[in-house]
């Protein structure tokens, strides 16, 4: 009995701990054969953390070693907090150019306060994110339509690339957008530093060699160590070159941003729009490895450990990270098994910032305005965009003005734009869904469009229509004139207009007096309005309304062309 009690109390606290950290149990009951697999693996991301971190850093407007700070303690938060086996959290290109153009026009050129609305934007975005989940807003992931987010992205690529190009070429670029930033660019040609162009090609070089004839190592880690002994061997940084230069030693030490109210709220609207991006382009990587290794996800608790995460990174005075496609495909082709690979990781960087934090030194700015340029050509994504292309040039369209509001608007702003295109997109699908007239085609079972299959056969006096959408207030009126244009190409024989009702899955007030207006009218004709499939809702808001007379109903669509046309009674329940 003893045992019985404890072994239910031992489940009710395993079962409150998943609800709080669903990482935790797996934690405590870790298996000891997987730590050889998890030690590896964490080391091989760390080994690709350090030189993005250090890059994404600069992206982002920070020092380099904030791009390690940002590496340690959210791994920790996400192993409690996240429900994924693989996904490794991290700075992320996005991301970092999302940040550098929200807080850039408002810090002014302070830095200390470049640095408090960074920690503010970082917060605030973890602390919507976690109350976007208890409310259970996890779906948002699927808001934003693939093409949109890859356009999006295509876009950020381009920006990160453009800002980039003053690195490789040795000037400074005021000017912001990616057009300023070209234009301004081609007039300082004449100023390009020649010793610094050749150390961001030759870094440029190391990385695609060295992912073509060292694929197991980081392409990355490869390249900077190489720019930064040819640095440090010819003495370049004495001859013009930018380095990192001294990069201080430790952990990052805990303070507050220092910020008034008017500056909170003027970075709330980029914070509402980093979470959004940040999630949804986690939640595409948590998916894919998911699916490739056969284990679920929960989406709402993956929105509330991104804003952990997040509020990890603020107290790491740091700047706004998200999930690491790069670090998550790294610790999957290295075997990694458990968010012990994570924890590997942060407690490898955490000793390269106690220990190794001096050959920082030398790694030049060119060097990382490469790998960074390298890291923009990897979210360009053009093979999906023709995909786009060949299946619907509507989504293609979508694809490239989501591209072309991160040219013109910028980063931040086009996240309105690409939110705007997803409710364009939305009520293009829903508002003008596809209304067919149906038939049998001889080889096929069911029943098909006639438009898109002209050897359809139809029943004289029958027409059998079907609307691919709910029936509410935005498509209402779309639904009786593609009805009516039906009824009226059907002639005067038509006695039976059968409505399919299967894909109907709505319906509100203004559908259903769309629907009882189309009856109507075509009594007055002569003609009968037939339900087909379900309809349950239909008919109760039809006895809501107070009306006599029930639709007639048919249980299929099929038993519209069979029994020589005799439907069911009135009333008949389907």
């Amino acid at each position: 009995m003893v045992n019985k009690i404890d072994a239910s109390r031992t489940g009710t606290l395993t079962s409150r701990l998943r609800r709080f950290a669903p990482g935790l149990p797996a934690l405590l009951g870790y298996r000891r054969a997987d730590f050889p697999h998890d030690l590896m693996a964490g080391l091989s991301v760390a080994a690709v953390a350090l030189p993005v971190g250090v890059a994404y850093a600069q992206l982002a407007g920070f020092n380099p070693v904030v791009g390690l700070y940002v590496s340690i303690l959210p791994l920790l938060a996400y192993a409690l907090f996240g429900t994924s086996r693989q996904l490794v959290v991290g700075p992320d290109a996005a991301t970092c150019a999302l940040v550098a153009a929200a807080v850039t026009p408002l810090a002014g050129g302070d830095p200390e306060l470049y640095l408090s609305l960074t920690i503010a934007l970082t917060a605030l975005a973890g602390l919507l994110l976690i109350g976007a989940s208890f409310l259970r807003l996890g779906a948002v992931a699927d808001f934003l339509s693939k093409p949109i987010l890859v356009g999006f992205l295509n876009g950020i690529s381009l920006y990160i690339l453009v800002g980039q190009l003053g690195k490789l070429l040795g000037f400074s670029i005021a000017a912001g957008g990616i057009m300023p930033k070209l234009l301004e660019i081609a007039g300082k040609v004449d100023e390009i530093h020649w010793p610094t162009l050749a150390v961001g090609v030759a870094t440029l070089v190391t990385y695609v060699v060295s992912k073509r004839v060292l694929p197991r190592l980081p392409a990355p880690l490869v390249a900077l160590v190489g720019s930064g002994l040819i640095v440090a061997l010819l003495g370049l940084d004495t001859q013009g070159v930018a380095v990192v230069g001294a990069v201080p030693a430790g952990l990052p030490v805990f303070r507050l941003p220092h910020i008034s109210l008017d500056q909170l709220e003027a970075v709330a609207g980029a914070a509402a729009g980093l979470a959004l991006i940040t999630f949804t382009s986690m939640m595409l990587t948590a998916r894919s490895f998911a699916a490739k290794n056969h284990y679920e996800i929960d989406v709402n608790r993956e929105m509330s450990a991104l804003g952990a995460v997040n509020i990890a990174a603020a107290l790491s005075q740091g700047f706004a990270i998200s999930g690491a496609d790069s670090r998550t495909a790294m610790a999957d082709a290295s075997g990694g098994r458990t968010q012990v690979t994570g924890l590997v990781a942060a407690a490898a960087i955490a000793l390269v910032l106690l220990f190794l934090t001096d050959p920082l030194r030398y790694v030049p700015m060119a060097g990382l305005g490469a790998v960074l340029i390298m890291a923009s050509l990897s979210l360009l994504d053009l093979q999906t965009l023709r995909l786009f292309y060949r299946f619907s040039r509507f989504e293609f369209a979508l694809s490239l003005l989501a591209t072309l509001g991160v040219i013109w608007v910028g980063a931040i702003d086009a996240i309105v734009v690409a939110v705007v295109l997803a409710l364009l997109h939305f009520v293009h699908l829903t508002a003008r869904p596809r209304a067919e007239v149906l038939g049998e085609v001889e080889g096929l079972p069911g029943f098909h469009s006639v438009a898109r299959h002209p050897t359809a056969q139809t029943h004289r006096g029958l027409l059998l229509f079907r609307f691919n959408a709910p029936l509410v207030f935005f498509n209402a009126a779309y639904f009786k004139q593609q009805a009516q244009a039906a009824i009226d190409a059907a002639g005067p024989d038509l006695k039976w207009f059968v409505l399919d009702a299967l894909p109907v899955t709505q319906v509100d007030v203004t559908g259903y007096c769309a629907w009882d207006d189309l009856a109507k009218s075509l009594r007055t004709k002569g003609v009968e309005l037939v339900l087909a499939g379900r309809m349950t809702e239909l008919i109760e808001r039809r006895k809501a309304s107070g009306a006599r007379r029930n639709p007639d109903r048919l249980p299929t669509l099929p038993d519209a062309c069979t029994g020589g046309g005799q439907f069911p009674s009135r009333g008949q329940s389907s």
